[in-house]
């Protein structure tokens, strides 16, 4: 099988090695001239057999926008387009209507694995027809990690499945760092805890909190054990606030990955001003002292 892959960053440019490894041809096309194999879409285009399967690895929203648009324009009837970024998953369904005007395929794939990728392999969520994701298995064999397809790939349903299952990945992901965090901050913060980085790491066999993420939390107190190298300041990527909205919409609680957002937010404010009026108010109801700027 040869593939087209456009968008060879962090994720997408292990993801061309993973799938030359697994026996996919690969054509890559990215801005960057250091990354990419051909000079333009057309070019990587023209070098693929019929019908055409594109893969799409480029950042959500107006930039996918902009290139299902011109693939739009490029691409003949029964060609295939597959978005393996973090699209949202209503977008995946407005892509899919604009390119069926031209009787081009469409597939959405949620992809996880980060840097780790290429060495460890991709989880893969996929939405599509049953038609469509039989035809690139072997993209989605030579992706995911050996062994049992269904510990690592699901077809989780029709277009914007995939990416909806991968947003909800990603909420519990948010949940899952923000209570490792929590822990750490209480541990540093006890007198009678005398190896912080040891309490983590024991924690890796046996227990029932391990997890890959504990182990990369390991190896990062590891490499830098008060973390003096890091600021407090997480961004968010979409698919935490995408969570919470539709739990809001389909009245589900998730409190906890809720909160996580929410803390998230908080850790980018030097001076909250809601904690500011906290502070104000106390003081105006019971004469609790206040800080001073500069104090």
């Amino acid at each position: 099988m040869h593939i087209g892959l456009i968008g060879l960053g962090k994720m997408g440019f292990n993801m061309r090695a993973r799938l030359r490894q697994g026996g996919v041809e690969v054509t890559g096309y990215d801005r960057d001239a250091e990354l990419t194999d051909v000079d333009t879409v057309e070019a990587m285009l023209e070098a693929l057999p019929t019908p055409r399967i594109v893969w799409l690895m480029v950042p959500s929203g107006a930039i996918t926008d902009s290139v299902i648009a011109d693939l739009k324009d490029r691409l003949s009837p029964d060609d295939l387009v597959i978005d393996g970024g973090n699209t949202r998953f209503s977008d995946d369904r407005r892509h899919a209507a604009e390119l069926a005007e031209k009787q081009i395929r469409f597939v959405d794939c949620g992809v996880s694995g980060g840097v780790w990728g290429l060495e460890n392999g991709y989880g893969l969520m996929a939405g599509g027809s049953d038609a469509d994701i039989a035809e690139i298995m072997p993209v989605f064999d030579a992706l995911r990690p050996e062994g049992d397809a269904a510990r690592s790939f699901v077809h989780v349903g029709e277009v914007g499945a995939g990416h909806y299952a991968k947003m909800v990945h990603n909420g519990i992901e948010y949940g899952i760092m923000q209570s490792y965090a929590e822990g750490y901050e209480l541990l540093a913060a006890k007198d009678i805890i005398k190896d912080v980085p040891g309490t983590f790491a024991a924690w890796q066999e046996g227990t029932v909190i391990r997890s890959w993420l504990l182990d990369l939390l390991v190896v990062a107190l590891r490499e830098d054990p008060e973390l003096a190298n890091v600021v407090g300041y997480v961004e968010d990527s979409g698919e935490g606030r995408w969570t919470v909205e539709e739990a809001i919409s389909n009245a589900v609680p998730a409190p906890a990955i809720t909160a996580s957002v929410f803390a998230r937010f908080a850790s980018r404010q030097d001076d909250a001003p809601a904690m500011k009026m906290v502070a104000a108010l106390r003081n105006q109801f019971g004469g609790h002292a206040v800080k001073r700027p500069g104090e």
